[in-house]
């Protein structure tokens, strides 16, 4: 099995590989959330966390497992998780969805056009929120973006520098 690189952040084959990403007809049946939890270290955060009962794990150090069939991608998990990795696709609309976890202060507000930032931080392109809310002290934010092969790039947003995001 592949490794986080040694930064931690995963790759999207290595996501793959963990079974964190469903198939090809559930991506598009809707919402659904994809964990990018690659470490083993003691939280269970997910599962206490989903209404729906959908994320399970067995020892607290274990990895978690999604029940692809059960997730509504509501986005719950997202704003609860302390690490930041989860998030949630939605290849259903047109254009595809991402819902990201965003701490940088204020959420950008409703049809606010963001910066799309893959796992290192680095521009991919732009996009426009589509509706957040506030979990604790993290917003959950969805964007749409331009195409079917970023939302599995897209894992953070900022407003965009001087534009209307600002």
């Amino acid at each position: 099995m592949r490794e986080p690189s040694p930064d931690g952040i995963a790759s999207p084959d290595l996501i793959k590989e963990l079974g964190y990403v469903p198939n090809e007809e559930r991506l598009r049946k809707g919402p659904v959330a994809i964990f990018e939890c690659v470490e083993p270290i003691p939280c269970d955060v997910c599962v206490w966390a989903c209404p729906l009962k959908a994320v399970s794990m067995g020892e607290i150090t274990e990895k978690p497992v999604i029940d692809f069939n059960k997730c509504i991608g509501c986005g719950i998990c997202v704003g609860r998780c302390p690490g930041q990795a989860i998030f949630v696709v939605d290849l259903s609309k047109d254009p595809p969805q991402v819902t990201v976890p965003y701490e940088m202060g204020e959420a950008p507000a409703k049809g606010v056009e963001v910066e799309l930032l893959n796992r290192v931080g680095e521009p991919v392109g732009r996009g426009r929120v589509v509706k957040f809310f506030k979990d604790n002290l993290t917003y959950v934010v969805t964007v749409e973006v331009p195409s079917p092969e970023l939302v599995m790039e897209v894992r953070a947003v900022r407003p965009v520098r001087g534009g209307d995001g600002a």
